[in-house]
């Protein structure tokens, strides 16, 4: 069951007797526990009805033995496993999965690792229950899933702001979450977002930010590139190096895989695909197809690994990170 299904399945009060949420990201992991914690019980149902256990403190059968009582004027009790990563017996809940307390609500956070599918207990919760995987979404996947959320909340975006808050805030779901949940508090409801809302609330410069860095880079607009290089060296605290070097290896992986289906002599509309990226996304990369190539792209990113290097400070002879991107930009341009 996807994440969608599962939060729709649960505001619905249609609740399973057992939830394992496992996997690389935490984000999805803590939502659907809170959304079951808030909405399980009521809060005068939860003082008795409600236990909060943590994976490093329990085994399996003290979970067991807090899962098999009985509800207190309630309908259900709910007892959350947080950390369940750190219980070394979970064998030991197979006779449990088997046959579980009807009126138990149990769910494990079993959070950056995964039960290994092959065993018997994790079939059994795939089978009978619900084993969540939660997964990291890929970088490409973060514009997506942006306007999803944004859609989610009653607005519509247009992709430039999409962009800059992906760009801007890369794969962290969580802060992702957070600022467009400031968003919905601040715009009016069915408002268009633009890149002057996302500038004023979010804090993201429209017009000196990583995505325009990538979009003048592509577009041959140098000059343009070394004024937002500029701004950058003034506004250090804003403009991580780090931050930025990560985002131009993904802007250059992206057309590295381009200038090679090109090379290989797919046609343009073809692209896009190839290189796991939307058709309205990919209009932001083909310009770049006429100053870049498949051998320029590749050296390209030999700088930007070199630079990451020197920002962690591995063969720097003293520069400041306004030197190696201001050092950085003039090897994409000129070499």
């Amino acid at each position: 069951m996807d994440y969608s299904a599962l939060v729709a399945e649960i505001k619905k009060k249609q609740f399973r007797p057992i939830y394992f949420l496992m996997g690389e990201e935490p984000f999805f992991i803590d939502q659907i526990s809170k959304l079951i914690e808030d909405t399980a019980l009521s809060e005068e149902e939860r003082s008795f009805n409600q236990t909060v256990l943590y994976g490093s403190d329990v085994n399996t059968s003290q979970v067991i033995s807090e899962a098999k009582r009985f509800p207190m004027m309630a309908e259900r009790v709910v007892i959350i496993v947080k950390e369940a990563q750190h219980i070394r017996d979970l064998d030991k809940l197979e006779s449990y999965a088997m046959q579980p307390q009807s009126s138990t609500v149990l769910v494990f956070a079993y959070k950056h690792k995964k039960l290994d599918k092959r065993k018997k207990i994790a079939k059994i919760l795939d089978k009978e229950h619900v084993l969540f995987e939660s997964k990291r979404i890929y970088d490409n996947q973060v514009p997506g899933w942006v306007e999803k959320l944004l859609k989610s909340k009653g607005f519509e975006a247009n992709p430039k702001a999409i962009q800059m808050i992906a760009e801007s805030l890369g794969t962290d779901i969580g802060r992702i979450y957070s600022e467009i949940n400031k968003l919905a508090l601040i715009v009016p409801k069915g408002e268009s977002i633009d890149e002057n809302t996302v500038e004023t609330n979010i804090g993201i410069s429209k017009d000196f930010n990583n995505f325009e860095l990538c979009n003048a880079i592509n577009s041959g607009n140098f000059a343009k590139a070394i004024r937002i290089q500029k701004y950058f060296e003034a506004n250090p605290k804003d403009n991580p190096l780090v931050v930025t070097t990560g985002i131009l290896f993904r802007n250059f992986r992206i057309l590295m895989l381009m200038a090679q289906a090109k090379a290989s002599g797919l046609p343009e509309n073809h692209l896009a695909k190839e290189a796991g990226v939307s058709p309205w996304q990919a209009k932001d990369y083909l310009p770049a197809l006429r100053f870049f190539d498949v051998r320029r792209i590749a050296r390209i990113m030999g700088y930007l690994r070199e630079t990451d290097m020197k920002s962690k400070g591995v063969n720097n002879q003293g520069a400041t990170d306004g030197d190696l991107l201001k050092e950085l930009l003039f090897k994409i341009i000129y070499q």
